[in-house]
């Protein structure tokens, strides 16, 4: 990398850019009289309309990269970043896009991913949803990385190189009561006989706790144990232990039930230190409210709920369903015995949940013969192409599509229109991670029209 870096051309150019990249740098391209004119260049940084003084620090064969040194010409629609590491950390790359210009640059990307990979275009585009734009984020995971030659132990987020963890001190996305002890964090495991085998924290915050789970390749002495405890006792954080895989997590200490609330449908979702629940607590309820209203449950009818986790949609679903039923599939056995007792808890006899690998082939999967009138999907990245492919697609009034990944809710999308005949009526992004180029959005499908 560093003989690469010693070919490129360091001499500050001056460009001229075009728009963003889905990842929220700006393209230009080299001017008349360089070498490569023409060619794409993505700068970091650099916002559309902005004439930028940049530096290149990379090159391949189909675009360049390179950073901002100075903004001769700033959009209008530049702001001040409020975090003092935004530029080095990797945590959000459009502190500098003022909010209201973020969530439009998430809908364009969102409408773009459509036509550009899926050849559709929905009929109409939801409002955004927006929420809480700082110490919104209530799970993720930090990286812990001892650097001799800062005589140092650094906690926080990867870098915008990932091959480095950002020296930070504060964090004002991450919930408040971490956001704001990051510097003591990091101090903490610098003081440690294992500073030098730990390296992840990860955080759960649900509405009465916050876990923070310490990853040790090693096993760590009873000093080292003594004092992760102290720091939980003195800022309110459950201690957890993860000295292997996911099953080898425990409480340094007395346990802990995490739960969050989700008020409008009386529901109380617990969870386990390294669950997935989604981010944004805020954000996460009005999502809710919003799938349940475009699904437009009626009484009596049966509902499908695929990649559901802990019962995030299936629980308020169940709710709201009155005397229908609703069925919840996820692949992760343990998330599916922690909806099942969340539906216990929570009084609802009207909702089963099932395990089960949806990519792989569900012929014999009694919960898929059982026949549903709604569908409501919310898988991870990958999409959900290979069981919309096995799903009885006739008979069903509506689908409702939750992701994460625009790019394969585009293609399954696609697929959805062009293949199976189904129309892409409505939809529109949702804003969950405020100053990330992450693009979480919402689709709904209606049925091919009879005859």
């Amino acid at each position: 990398m560093s003989r690469l870096v010693a070919r490129l051309d360091q001499t500050p150019k001056t460009l001229d850019i075009l728009h963003l990249t889905h990842d929220g740098r700006g393209v230009a391209r080299w001017p008349e009289g360089h070498p490569q004119a023409g060619k794409a260049v993505f700068v970091a940084g650099a916002l559309p309309g902005e004439t930028v003084s940049v530096q290149q620090t990379a090159r391949s064969k189909q675009f360049d990269e390179a950073k901002t040194l100075d903004v001769l010409a700033p959009s209008p629609d530049r702001v001040q970043p409020r975090c003092p590491h935004f530029g080095t950390c990797g945590g959000c790359v459009l502190q500098h896009l003022a909010e209201d210009r973020q969530i439009t640059y998430k809908q364009q990307v969102l409408l773009d991913n459509l036509q550009r990979i899926g050849h559709v275009a929905p009929a109409a585009v939801l409002p955004p949803l927006r929420g809480e734009a700082w110490g919104y984020r209530r799970k993720g995971r930090f990286s812990v990385r001892r650097v001799e030659k800062k005589d140092k132990t650094l906690v926080g987020f990867r870098e915008q190189d990932p091959r480095f963890v950002a020296d930070i001190s504060e964090c004002h996305v991450v919930v408040p009561q971490l956001g704001t002890k990051v510097a003591a964090l990091g101090a903490l495991v610098d003081g440690l006989d294992a500073r030098r085998d730990i390296p992840q924290i990860e955080f759960i915050a649900g509405d009465a706790a916050t876990a923070l789970v310490v990853r040790h390749l090693q096993p760590l002495s009873e000093a080292d144990k003594a004092k992760f405890a102290a720091f939980g006792e003195a800022h309110g954080f459950a201690m957890f232990l993860q000295p292997g895989g996911l099953d080898s997590v425990h409480p340094l200490g007395d346990d802990v039930a995490l739960s969050f609330r989700l008020p409008q449908w009386d529901v109380e979702l617990q969870f386990r230190p390294l669950d997935f629940i989604q981010v944004n607590a805020r954000l996460n309820e009005a999502m809710i409210a919003r799938a349940l209203d475009l699904l437009d449950v009626q009484p009596g009818e049966r509902v499908l709920d695929l990649f559901c986790g802990l019962g995030n949609f299936t629980l308020p679903l169940a709710r709201a369903s009155g005397d229908g039923a609703v069925v919840g599939v996820e692949g992760d056995a343990g998330l599916v015995a922690r909806a099942r007792g969340n539906a216990q808890r929570n009084g609802m006899g009207n909702v089963q949940f099932h395990v089960a690998d949806l990519s792989q082939d569900l012929v014999g999967q009694p919960w898929l013969k059982a026949g549903f009138d709604k569908l409501l999907l919310d898988p991870a990245r990958s999409g959900a192409i290979e069981v919309l492919k096995q799903l009885p697609l006739k008979g069903l009034k509506r689908i409702v599509y939750v992701s994460c990944h625009p790019g394969s809710l585009a293609r399954d999308a696609g697929w959805l229109v062009n293949e199976a005949g189904w129309t892409l009526r409505e939809a529109g992004v949702m804003d969950m991670f405020p100053h990330t180029a992450h693009v979480e959005s919402i689709a709904v499908f209606d049925p091919p029209k009879k005859g």
